[in-house]
């Protein structure tokens, strides 16, 4: 869906001796900043897409230090996921005490070395993201697969919440079923997540955008159809994420991605930008191998080795520095149960004009067993706006419909509204490129109260749809 906007245990490090030097290219100065990286003896790339683990056979935590690596938590099972603090002061990560234990939520204090347990969780938790206000945004397994959750992070406060929407305790950001994990947290405040696309429907690796109340859910760009994930912003602030096979990045001035001319090889995403412009990348040249920790000028045709191992893969590096901190969301969110919905011209569509008139919006929800059944239709103006109410945090899906019934426009997959939550579209997929008219829509003209499609019925056979497309 695009455009509906609107605790302390002290530890020590050991020495590992086990990891390769970097090669030899010399000329390039190391970073200077220390760097954490997932180290596993197998890493599944989108295995969390599947609700499976990404790492079969376990993970570790190493601390990387002019090239020479020591586990960053030796006493720990195991460890994966570190994203360091905004004034590079602590580390947060998701890790096993013991074995059996599931995926938990902790913090390492990288002054003191001392460990805090953030988070307790029935299920696994993973990939840990600091967000500002003393939140965290996680992936949470459930039996459909993993759930982008926050949480509070543990600390004191140190400035009132902008809304209580925004917390404090578990708040779910994601209504859709499948897996939903996240990925960044982005400089404007909102979560980069990932799933498939159509969302909550489909079965290919896309990006998304929400904030971090749950409102606002949008897919990053709309030129869908080759799966891309890992995604992480730059200082530029293009987004750079990975197919597999290759980089590309969403830039601001563009509706669609931008393939990078990179080397040669297999990626695992989640690059990790140094002062001097370069990028750490886990790639691993040729296929088969496992994947290794080098750095690269973008721009050039060569890479050097910063880190490798005959039998690990070594994934998801972060620097230990200081970094700005994102964007503080102040959430408008209502204590309601519903939400309301306003489309300025339904007729508009990148995907190119209608071959009719929309009459007609249908509403269209999912039951418990994720079939989609009907909750009612409300007319669509002749200037193609339309008001409507819905219920808030659960699937949704809209189609557009001709005077006679027939579907003109059909979403593949689902979103949803927050309860409380107030959103305006341009119109049906339009992509970010388009803007509204500056003119009142017609329905506001005629009245200014939406039409509720909020009575949640039992799905009877008269009012299921089959899943359609957009």
């Amino acid at each position: 869906m695009r455009g509906f906007r609107g605790i302390v245990t002290l530890i020590s490090f050991t020495a590992v001796p086990l990891f390769a030097a970097p090669q030899p290219d010399s000329h390039v100065d190391r970073i200077a900043a220390d760097i954490i990286v997932t180290a596993a003896p197998v890493y599944v790339p989108r295995a969390e897409l599947r609700g499976e683990e990404r790492f079969p056979k376990g993970a570790h935590l190493l601390l990387v230090r002019d090239g020479k690596a020591e586990p960053l938590i030796p006493e720990f099972a195991a460890s994966a996921d570190a994203n360091v603090y905004f004034d590079g002061s602590r580390v947060i990560f998701s890790g096993k005490q013991k074995p059996g234990d599931p995926w938990q939520i902790w913090e390492l204090s990288l002054k003191d070395h001392s460990l805090r347990h953030v988070l307790t969780t029935a299920s696994d938790a993973e990939r840990p993201l600091y967000l500002p206000a003393g939140r965290v945004v996680f992936g949470l397994r459930t039996p459909g697969g993993f759930r982008l959750d926050s949480n509070d992070d543990g600390h004191p406060l140190l400035s009132t919440p902008l809304n209580p929407t925004t917390g404090p305790g578990e708040m779910k950001l994601a209504y859709t079923r499948g897996s939903s994990f996240p990925d960044d947290v982005l400089q404007d405040g909102r979560v980069l997540f990932e799933s498939n696309y159509p969302l909550g429907n489909g079965q290919a690796a896309e990006m998304f955008l929400v904030y971090p109340d749950g409102s606002g859910v949008e897919s990053y760009r709309c030129d869908h159809g080759v799966a891309r994930w890992a995604g992480e912003q730059s200082s530029s602030g293009d987004v750079v994420f990975t197919h597999g096979d290759g980089l590309a990045r969403f830039t601001s001035p563009l509706a669609h991605e931008v393939r990078i001319a990179a080397p040669p090889g297999q990626y695992a995403g989640s690059i990790a930008e140094a002062p001097s412009g370069e990028w750490l990348v886990s790639v691993r040249q040729p296929a088969g191998m496992h994947y290794v920790l080098k750095l690269w000028k973008p721009g050039t045709s060569t890479m050097r080795t910063e880190l490798a191992e005959s039998t690990q893969d070594l994934v998801e590096p972060v620097l230990v520095a200081p970094r700005t901190m994102p964007t503080r969301f102040p959430s408008g969110l209502h204590p309601w149960d519903y939400a309301n919905l306003l489309a300025l011209d339904a007729r508009l569509s990148r995907d190119g004009v209608l071959k009719g008139t929309p009459a007609r919006v249908r509403l269209e929800a999912q039951d418990a067993d994720g079939k989609a059944f009907i909750m009612g239709t409300a007319p669509v103006e002749q200037d193609g706006s339309f008001f409507i109410q819905v219920p808030g945090d659960r699937p949704l899906r809209i189609s557009l419909l001709d005077a006679k019934g027939s579907v003109l426009r059909q979403e593949h997959g689902w979103f949803w509204s927050r309860g409380g939550e107030q959103r305006i579209c341009v119109g049906c997929h339009t992509g970010p490129e388009r803007s509204s008219d500056n003119r009142v829509p017609a329905v506001l003209l005629r009245t200014t109260t939406p039409v509720a499609l909020t009575a949640v019925q039992p799905a009877s056979s008269a009012h299921r749809v089959a899943s359609g497309g957009r």
